[in-house]
């Protein structure tokens, strides 16, 4: 059992509103500054640069998390996370089914680069990335479960998606074990008015630039003997979904 400094909501240059600079290797590399040991990889309703992260963060010794920031249809983030890349890469092929396509105009809203291990270019998502899909905040969880991930309201302290400043709530129903707060400020308050005793609270940055990457990290205690990244990464989202480890 050891205690981890994390960050489990990181955007690359895939996320349209995310700098280009967010490749993965700089990702990698910033979190070994930063003392982040593990770190989620979380574009918009993708998970095509995650195998690119994966590579980067064997590299850089830190601890990888394959996952996607999904827009449900009621326009709330929800964090997605997995415990194995492929159950990602599965994920995100039928994430693909639910998406409503447009072109994305990279004048207006960016770039959405498609990254290998060295941060080549190797293609480029043509369609918009960050508006809703047509999977509901109710339907999240039972689509996750299937792949064996853990999901979560993202930054639910915050105006923008966030299921309190949409819904004006954060309903018991589905019952997510986990919430993201962007500030860990708020833990009390939140914890208080939001009745969340009895979930569990990760605090990331939501970094769109490197700079949005902090220097204090939250941290949470994972069981990881025998030791292997593989293990810490199942454990981790056992514990977010609520789990006895």
């Amino acid at each position: 059992m050891s205690l981890y400094t994390y960050d489990l909501h990181v955007h690359s240059c895939l996320s349209p509103c995310a700098d280009n600079d967010n490749t993965p290797n700089n990702l990698a590399g910033m979190a070994t500054l930063n003392n982040i040991q593990i770190m989620a990889l979380t574009d918009h309703n993708s998970c095509r640069n995650c195998p690119a992260f994966f590579t980067a963060a064997k590299r850089y010794g830190i601890i990888p998390v394959p996952g996607m920031e999904l827009t449900t249809s009621e326009d709330i983030h929800v964090i997605c996370l997995f415990p194995e890349l492929q159950a990602a890469l599965d994920f995100n092929d039928e994430v693909d089914t639910h998406r409503i396509r447009f072109k994305n105009n990279k004048e207006i809203f960016g770039d959405q680069l498609i990254l290998n291990g060295d941060d080549e270019l190797i293609g480029e998502e043509e369609d918009f990335l960050t508006n809703a899909t047509d999977i509901s905040y109710e339907e999240v969880p039972e689509i996750v479960e299937r792949y064996g991930g853990a999901c979560y309201p993202a930054h639910i302290d915050r105006e923008a998606n966030g299921v309190i400043a949409i819904l004006g709530t954060l309903p018991e129903e589905p019952d997510y074990p986990c919430v993201e707060l962007h500030f860990m400020k708020n833990t009390a308050s939140y914890t208080e008015e939001f009745h969340l005793q009895n979930k569990r609270i990760v605090v990331s940055s939501d970094a769109h630039y490197l700079e949005d990457l902090r220097e204090e990290n939250d941290t949470i205690e994972i069981p990881d003997e025998p030791y292997s990244s593989a293990l810490v990464r199942r454990n981790l989202i056992r514990i977010l979904r609520g789990e006895q480890v």
